[in-house]
This record gives C-alpha cells, sequence and structure tokens, in this order.
C-alpha cells in the first residue's frame, strides 16, 4: 500500500514541488488567499476530490473530501494557505525581496499547503489500487497566522465526524511531539473621547489617549500577578493626530496568552476590569472588538510516535553540496550565539553539539513532551475536537530565524522541496496506517479522550461574530 502512495509521489515529484513554488509566488496575506485558494482547489476537484469553496464564510477556506467503498475510518489533512507581511524574498541567501515590502511565505505554508493536497492525493490512489474503505479530507485552511481560518471552521462542524487529523510544519528538524502551545484571545480596544485645543481648552477636551496608556499601564502593573507564562503584548494602532489636538479617538490591539484555555479567560476578564478603570479615569467610552480566540494544543502520543516510526520507515532526505553551500552562505545572516540560544531553548537534544551543523537530518524521537510553546496556532482548536498531530520535517537550516526572510528564502528552494517531498511521503504513511488498522485508531481515541479529562470544547468565538476579513486588506 505504501509503496504505491510513494511511487506516485516519486512519479510527480517535480508537480508537486510545482504546486508549492506557485503558492510560493502567490505570497498572499491571510483571508486574501484567493489565487492560491483558487489553484490548490482545483488541483483538488481534478485529481477527484469533492470541494466545497468559501467553506465557514472564508471565500479562501476550502474542504475536499473523497470516500472509497462504505465505512471506514475519515482521516483529516490539514493545508495553511497565508504569508506574511513585508518579507518578500527570492530564493537566494542573501537578502533580495521579489517585491519590497511585499508579503513572503516566512513559515512555510506553501509546503503545508501543497504537500496536504498531494498527501490527500497519493492516499486516494493507494485507497483505489488496494479496495481500502475510508474518507480522505483535505481542508485548505486560511489565516493561521491571524488565529482566523481553523477556529471558524471548527465552530462551523467542518470536523464533525472526522477520526483524525494529519498537519506538517517546516521546520528545522524531523519529528513528532508531544508538546503544547498557548491559548489566546486577539482583540481591539476602542477608545473614545472629545477633542479640544490641547493649550487654549484643555478642560474641554477627553483624551482617547489618555485612556489607551492608563490601560496600558494597568495591563503592565497586572503582569506581576499572573501566572508565569502568561503574555500579554499589544500596539496602539491609533493614538491621535497631532500633538495640539486632544484626540477623541485611539485604539490599542492586544494578544493575551497563556498555556491553558482557563487561564487566557481569566486574564482576559482582568484585562476587561482595566479597561472599566480606564474610561473612569479619562471620562471616556471605549468598545472591545473580539478578533479571535483560540486553544492550547492537545497533544497526542500515539500519533506522535506513529509518525516518528513512519519518518524512519521512509528515511529523512539528505541535502546536496548545493544546499549546503547555500545554507553556508545564508549563516552569515545571524549570530552563532543567537543560533545556539534558540536551539538550548527548543529543547532539542545535544543542542551543544550542533554549533558548527547547517542541516539536523535525523529523525528525532520527541524532545518536547510536558513543554509548551511561547507561539499559538489554531491547529490546537482541532486538536480539541479530534485528534490531532502536527509534525515538523527539516526544510531549512540550523538557526533559520522563523518570519524571516530567510525562511522564505528556503521555502522556495531545494532544500525547502526535500522537505516537502519527505513530509508527502509521511502524511500517506502514517494515513495509511490509520486507515488499515483499527487497533492503532482506537488507541489514538483512547489517549485523545484520557487527556480532554471531562473537558469540552467551547469556541472562543462568539456565536455570531463572523470573521474578520478586512483585518489585513490594507497591509
Amino acid at each position: 500500500m505504501k509503496d504505491t502512495a510513494y511511487q506516485w509521489i516519486d512519479e510527480n515529484e517535480k508537480k508537486i514541488i510545482g504546486w508549492s513554488d506557485k503558492v510560493w509566488d502567490f505570497a498572499e496575506l491571510g483571508l486574501l488567499e484567493f489565487k492560491t485558494a483558487e489553484y490548490l482547489s482545483n488541483i483538488s476537484e481534478k485529481s477527484g476530490f469533492k470541494v466545497d469553496r468559501g467553506v465557514a464564510e472564508m471565500p479562501s477556506a476550502f474542504m475536499g473530501s473523497w470516500t472509497n467503498g462504505e465505512g471506514g475510518p475519515t482521516i483529516g489533512i490539514l493545508g495553511e494557505l497565508d504569508a506574511l507581511a513585508g518579507i518578500s524574498q527570492k530564493a537566494v541567501p542573501y537578502k533580495d525581496p521579489v517585491k519590497e515590502g511585499a508579503p513572503g511565505h516566512g513559515c512555510g505554508h506553501n509546503i503545508y499547503g501543497a504537500g496536504a493536497v498531494a498527501a490527500g492525493i497519493a492516499l486516494k490512489v493507494a485507497m483505489e489500487e488496494h479496495n481500502i474503505p475510508g474518507t480522505i479530507k483535505v481542508y485548505g485552511c486560511p489565516a493561521e497566522e491571524t488565529l482566523v481560518g481553523k477556529v471558524w471552521m471548527v465552530r462551523d462542524g467542518l470536523f464533525d465526524g472526522v477520526d483524525a487529523v494529519l498537519a506538517h510544519h517546516p521546520s528545522s528538524s524531523n519529528t513528532a511531539g508531544t508538546g503544547s502551545s498557548n491559548a489566546m484571545n486577539s482583540f481591539k480596544v476602542h477608545f473614545y473621547g472629545r477633542t479640544a485645543h490641547s493649550a487654549g481648552d484643555p478642560e474641554n477636551g477627553i483624551s482617547a489617549l489618555d485612556a489607551v496608556e492608563l490601560m496600558s499601564n494597568g495591563v503592565n502593573f497586572m503582569r506581576e500577578h499572573v501566572t508565569e507564562k502568561t503574555r500579554v503584548h499589544y500596539i496602539h494602532e491609533e493614538a491621535g493626530g497631532q500633538p495640539n489636538v486632544v484626540p477623541a479617538y485611539a485604539r490599542t490591539w492586544y494578544y493575551n496568552r497563556a498555556p491553558e484555555r482557563a487561564q487566557v479567560n481569566e486574564t482576559y476578564d482582568w484585562i476587561m476590569d482595566i479597561v472599566k478603570g480606564a474610561n473612569l479615569m479619562a471620562r471616556t467610552t471605549s468598545k472591545v472588538e473580539f478578533l479571535t480566540g483560540c486553544y492550547d494544543k492537545m497533544p497526542n502520543g500515539v500519533l506522535a510516535r506513529l509518525v516518528v516510526e513512519k519518518m524512519r520507515d521512509i528515511g529523512a532526505p539528505k541535502f546536496s553540496d548545493e544546499d549546503y553551500a547555500f545554507a553556508k552562505k545564508m549563516s552569515e545572516n545571524w549570530d552563532v550565539e543567537k543560533k545556539m540560544n534558540s536551539l538550548q531553548k527548543s529543547g532539542r537534544p545535544d543542542w551543544q553539539k550542533l554549533r558548527d551543523v547547517d542541516f539536523d537530518d535525523i529523525v528525532r524521537d520527541d524532545y518536547r513532551a510536558g513543554m509548551v510553546g511561547a507561539g499559538s496556532t489554531d491547529v490546537s482548536d482541532v486538536s480539541w475536537v479530534t485528534p490531532t498531530i502536527e509534525f515538523s520535517t527539516t526544510c531549512m537550516s540550523l538557526g533559520t530565524p522563523g518570519h524571516s526572510w530567510q525562511f522564505t528564502a528556503q521555502t522556495g528552494h531545494s532544500i525547502g522541496h526535500k522537505g516537502l517531498m519527505f513530509s508527502t511521503k509521511v502524511h500517506a504513511a502514517a494515513g495509511l496506517e490509520l486507515l488499515t488498522k483499527p487497533e492503532l485508531m482506537k488507541k489514538v481515541k483512547a489517549e485523545w479522550v484520557e487527556r480532554l479529562n471531562g473537558r469540552v470544547y467551547e469556541s472562543p468565538i462568539p456565536k455570531d461574530l463572523k470573521p474578520p476579513l478586512d483585518q489585513l486588506k490594507d497591509a
């Protein structure tokens, strides 16, 4: 079965890389991935999948489904679509934007999305050839970077009835782990006051900027009394026009994160009290605009071990002399001590030995068990409604900063291509195991139920809230 899938992947290697590179060229921001979604959904449809477009009220979201026979498990494969603002870059080891200030795939979602579609097709080919019953669902998920896409897709029931979900994220290591991530809320506060001449009659003014600053002061005093790993960060988007006019409007944007969803809720309620206090002190009024929220990731050890086992069966790809030369040139763009700090923080075994190593090209056992990553992802919400694993493959050299032009360069280079092809085979191998081994699926679900421990997923977004389709339209 696996050989059938692998053969299709090998025979279509240039085509799959072409899909990834095409998405890399599109490089569209979250909820604006119109070309990307059309391109990948059309490939899915032409390959026999029934495609639903514009799902969950998001024009760039899609789901492709294909069923063989009757019964059998339903396996989901996540594909992400969005790029990041301001990191356009050619596939070269020195800074050279394709277009200055334009987006770039500095998180590798071109690989994530194209690889998911390719894996779904490979599974379909193997299931047809060997009469394997079951259903494959490929998800085109927009706006992961702003934690929107999958949260709305989960709320709208697109993962109902799915038995397990596989996902792949480009990284600098080949592994699957049982670490978690931070839950998060994203929201803006709009403060309203009254204009006046700042020198001539300030007593007639009500400063919305005062309220923004009072809020940030309150939040910063709050930091001493929250759980250790809680994180609150913000920017002031609008703070007035000129100093001699008391600003009647100001706006601030916050993320608050914590290892558990309940901790986020607690901190969020406290921040809302701080907003009330700021209004009382500044005599302003305000409106809170809740943008999105997400859960912490629910790990699954059975799925993690399955993926690592399949990685070892396939064998991690080796990098070429050209790749090493590229990586050596690329390493001139960062301080080696920053590279070592990053490796230490990651918890990677023997990180001290990797100072002069360009590629981590072995398959590693889970080394993040019990760790909570500082970032957040909407993959977490999927993991609360069905067993989910998000594994990584080496698509870049060690030391590459996340969300950077250096990352973008490598996701469009043969370095990223190797991780893409490896991940596609891993998807196919793990998917076939889940489709054909009922006892394995039972173990996956049993662990998921045990980790839930009676907790029930409740969408962090209000029922009447629509996706923030205009959030990045002017970025």
